[in-house]
């Protein structure tokens, strides 16, 4: 039965008192009920109180102790064999002692297995990014939550959040920095943040047939190796857009390497709308290897010449050797 303390007592009512969290925690796992005094009512507490001065005259004065264990000895002592076997008035003159061996003992539990850990309790608001701030720590929570207020229960070893009585998240603790889980945020969300290969084929999709083209080979085998390549490909979007990207994807096939170093490349020095380059189905061969029409494919064309030109032609040469 405390004195409306505010480390006992958030809101002092008559008919609904408001407990502090950490310290109703403390009654339940002790077994015990917590029962404010009124407010504003000092009549009521000296029954809880008058034993005070009674211990305070009896057991400390006169008394010196050497230390905290011969005090305990002493202390029990005490209440064995001086304060239980007082007659106490409010108990019709019986001993402390044998009422509470005939009536309180039979009733009293065992203490609890494991001992009370004590939890620091605060609110949070939950922000529009699905996570709430515990100290120099920010902690995710299921999304359906975002801007409600939440309880939040901190230990040295566990961060819990609560709302309206129900516990919603369960982190391990973190001095400081940042736990997300991903399963948190909104079902489509949830594949953006995991960025699987099913989530990269969509968004190639998304962009052109020629980023989709692009995703499938790099996925087509052992997909989980090169799933950070396909998430940087796909990550250019942003900085480029869908048009320059889909058109560099095209060109990086058009020149037979379809790789987040060239596309990026392409984008980089602008190439991507430049002609594809001329393929004669050599399979890479040196251009002197493709014959002259691919070697000289670039070199100005000329009218094709007569009999007669030819004639002119062979003559000027003889007069020249003659010469």
């Amino acid at each position: 039965m405390p004195d409306n303390l505010k480390t006992g007592v958030d809101k002092p009512d008559l008919y609904d008192p408001k407990i502090n969290k950490a310290y109703a925690e403390l009654a339940t796992h002790y077994g015990a009920l917590v029962d404010p005094a009124r407010a504003s009512k000092p009549k009521d507490k000296p029954r809880v109180e008058r034993p005070m001065p009674y211990v305070r005259d009896s057991f400390w004065r006169g008394r010196e102790f050497v230390s905290i264990e011969h005090m305990q000895a002493e202390a029990v002592t005490w209440s064995r064999q001086v304060a239980g076997r007082r007659q106490c008035r409010p108990l019709g003159g019986a001993a402390p002692a044998s009422v509470f061996e005939d009536i309180e003992a039979a009733e009293l539990l065992p203490l609890p297995p494991t001992p009370f850990v004590l939890a620091r309790w605060s609110t949070a608001v939950v922000g529009p990014d699905i996570h709430i701030k515990v100290g120099r720590t920010l902690y995710s929570v299921p999304w359906k939550l975002i801007g409600r207020r939440v309880d939040v229960r901190s230990t040295a070893t566990v961060v819990q959040v609560f709302y309206e009585g129900g516990l919603m998240k369960t982190h391990a603790a973190l001095e400081q920095g940042k736990r997300t889980d991903k399963l948190d945020y909104p079902p489509e969300k949830i594949a953006f943040q995991m960025k699987t290969p099913i989530w990269c084929r969509t968004q190639a999709s998304q962009v052109g047939d020629g980023c989709r083209t692009v995703i499938d080979q790099l996925l087509e085998v052992h997909a989980l190796y090169r799933l950070r390549a396909a998430q940087g490909i796909l990550g250019l979007r942003g900085k480029y857009g869908d048009g320059r990207l889909d058109a560099a994807c095209t060109r990086a096939l058009a020149v037979g390497d379809p790789s987040y170093r060239t596309i990026k490349g392409i984008l980089i020095a602008g190439t991507e709308t430049e002609p594809e380059p001329l393929t004669s189905g050599d399979a890479g061969a040196a251009a002197f290897l493709h014959g002259p029409a691919q070697l000289f494919g670039d070199a100005a064309t000329t009218p094709d010449t007569t009999d007669d030109d030819r004639d002119d032609q062979v003559r000027d040469d003889e007069e020249v050797d003659a010469r």
